[in-house]
């Protein structure tokens, strides 16, 4: 089950994703603040945080970037790369090195 819709726009060359929208479980908020994130994303409204950012193009992926996970408030390295013909994108997040992190699977949304 989807959890949010994430607007992914490039500029100047770098990748973003924005949170554009929530699907919360009925026992939670709806709309949720990002009450774990530290500086000026403290207590921000969840939907239309910046969680993806300075993402930039290196062969066939996008690398250098930072993504936030607004459950925790921790920033995370990160790298995409889209698969499946452009259908899914590949989103790792890290610390240190990409071997220790984590993956997901982001769909895009016709």
């Amino acid at each position: 089950m989807p959890r949010a819709l994430i607007r992914i726009t490039e500029s100047n060359g770098m990748l973003q994703g924005r949170i554009e929208k929530v699907f919360p479980a009925p026992s939670d908020d709806s709309n949720p603040k990002c009450d774990k994130c530290e500086g000026t994303n403290r207590n921000a409204p969840v939907v239309g945080l910046v969680i993806l950012s300075g993402l930039t193009k290196e062969g066939d992926e996008y690398v250098g970037g930072q993504i936030l996970d607004p459950d925790n408030g921790k920033v995370y390295r990160s790298k995409v790369r889209l698969t499946d013909n452009g259908k899914t994108l590949s989103v790792r997040g890290y610390i240190g090195v990409p071997t220790l992190g984590r993956s997901q699977t982001w769909m895009r949304q016709d």
